[in-house]
């Protein structure tokens, strides 16, 4: 064999490892195929005249106006793939048919894939809403855990977890109330992340709320709290004697009213209260990390929970 040859041999093979080492080459040439596209059309209005097909009355000319930038992610939702592994995920993400996708996978051992461009419109939340807004998709910011749903979570996914959620908290001013879990959206539809997803963890740094557990045993309800403390309330000021309710939750903020709601505290949170209790179930695995009693039913303990969350959401 020549030397030539062998060089040619050679350099086929380091061609063909070199092209072998990223088996998804061919759905990213996809992906930069419709990157460019909408690249293209972003680009087009309202500079190129289009106006001829249109019945709308256009000026005389086309004009762009200079001050503008990108639209930004508000929300960060995050799931648990219930799948078995990053691989399985990574492939029904690469696939047209399956119709699902999300800006980050991380893997159980803390690896990030970022699949999408933030800016782009992920296929992960379905159908849902968290307080006014209807459509988290084109608000939002999908990232997916590998974890079938009956795991628990690694430190190093969580870990990688809490860098992404930084930067992305950096990079878009995202608010802390805005980090939510795909079961607070879709209530009754989804219950990813599981109950073993560290919520109180992730509210301490910043991403996410919690309730004050030291509050909550101050917490008493309404009738407890006049029963106990009425005599004491009377020797303060004669104004006392006639209560007025209003009064009562300025200055008694940790008493919960006789007619506390709790339907309406969950929609102050953010919950849907459509199905009532498919919105207490999934406040019960993001809130109460309950796997087994998840039953739509609130004890005493549970509503004090309920309410402290409710006074943080005002």
């Amino acid at each position: 064999m020549t030397y030539f040859r062998k060089i040619l041999i050679l350099g086929g093979l380091g061609l063909m490892i070199s092209c072998s080492s990223n088996p998804y080459r061919t759905t990213n040439k996809v992906y930069k195929k419709k990157a460019k596209a909408y690249a293209k059309e972003l680009s087009r209005f309202p500079l190129e005249e289009t106006q001829t097909d249109s019945a709308l009355n256009f000026g005389e000319y086309p004009v762009g106006t200079t001050n503008f930038n990108l639209r930004r992610p508000n929300f960060v939702v995050i799931h648990h793939t219930a799948q078995d592994s990053t691989i399985q995920t990574l492939n029904t993400f690469t696939i047209p048919r399956t119709s699902v996708s999300s800006h980050y996978v991380i893997g159980d051992d803390g690896e990030v894939f970022h699949m999408l461009n933030n800016y782009y419109r992920a296929w992960h939340g379905g159908i849902g809403q968290w307080g006014h807004t209807t459509d988290l998709n084109s608000s939002s910011i999908g990232i997916e855990l590998d974890n079938n749903g009956k795991e628990v979570f690694s430190e190093a996914q969580i870990s990688s977890l809490l860098d992404v959620l930084k930067q992305l908290k950096e990079d878009y001013k995202i608010p802390a109330e805005n980090f939510i879990g795909h079961l607070d959206i879709a209530p009754g539809r989804k219950v990813d992340p599981s109950a073993d997803f560290p919520w109180k963890r992730l509210a301490e740094e910043g991403y996410g709320i919690w309730y004050d557990e030291d509050s909550i045993e101050n917490i008493q309800f309404e009738h407890e709290f006049f029963t106990e403390n009425q005599l004491k309330i009377d020797k303060i000021s004669p104004v006392f004697e006639q209560r007025i309710a209003l009064l009562d939750r300025y200055l008694f903020n940790n008493v919960i009213p006789a007619d506390f709601n709790i339907a309406e505290a969950l929609r102050i949170i953010g919950y849907n209260i459509n199905d009532l209790d498919a919105a207490i179930k999934s406040f019960q695995i993001h809130f109460l990390q309950e796997k087994e009693n998840v039953d739509g039913i609130l004890n005493a303990e549970e509503i004090k929970i309920l309410y402290n969350l409710y006074r943080k959401s005002l």
